[in-house]
């Protein structure tokens, strides 16, 4: 393997292993992990801790994904390479060591790595998601929604160009699917009509587990 995947397979997982959800939790005297859904992503933490701590931990997500993919795109890596990095940086995230191996569902960090990589697929992604969330206010159903949204903008872009990317589409259909199963007890929820809506007020005891 050359010098370049390792250096960025190393760099994606140890900065998509940042818990800042966790950090923040800390910050005001608590465990994240034992209130509202018990996610250390920034959506938990908007409904537990509120706005002004939440939307950093979103942003610091999104960073920790996209600064490593930055970084080996900046030290001339090939597009392989960037891909390898932002896919170590999601699974540093979702499998973090700090923790038990236990994280987030990814979604931010993988907006951050979809930023350095395919802009483009990030906007229609956001597009998505935006417009599942205000049309239902699940988050978890725009998550899902939105990889899915990813996977298939890149398909469309690589077909109307003719220039198939097998690396980086296998990477939109891999990033869909671990969105989803990282949602799998969303999914149940959403069957079964438990699922909680997004909106409400932040809350200060451990409640519905429907974050994304």
């Amino acid at each position: 393997m050359e010098m370049d995947a390792v250096i960025g397979a190393v760099a994606g997982f140890l900065s998509g292993s940042l818990p800042f959800g966790y950090f923040a939790g800390r910050m005001r005297g608590m465990d994240i992990r034992e209130h509202g859904s018990g996610n250390i992503g920034a959506t938990n933490v908007i409904r537990v801790l509120g706005k002004g701590i939440g939307i950093p931990v979103f942003v610091l997500d999104l960073l920790k994904g996209l600064v490593p993919v930055l970084m080996m795109k900046g030290l001339g890596a090939e597009s392989w390479v960037w891909v390898l990095t932002g896919m170590c940086a999601i699974l540093g995230h979702m499998f973090t060591p700090w923790l038990g191996f236990k994280g987030g569902k990814g979604v931010a960090t993988a907006a951050g790595v979809l930023l350095g990589i395919e802009p483009l697929s990030m906007l229609v992604g956001l597009g998505v998601w935006l417009g599942f969330y205000f049309g239902t206010r699940y988050v978890s159903l725009a998550s899902m929604m939105a990889g899915v949204g990813v996977a298939g903008t890149m398909a469309v872009q690589m077909g109307r160009s003719g220039q198939w990317d097998g690396v980086l589409l296998g990477f939109g259909v891999v990033l869909a699917l671990l969105v989803i199963l990282r949602h799998r007890a969303n999914i149940g929820r959403l069957i079964a009509g438990t699922e909680p809506r997004s909106g409400g007020k932040k809350m200060k005891v451990a409640g519905g587990k429907g974050d994304a």
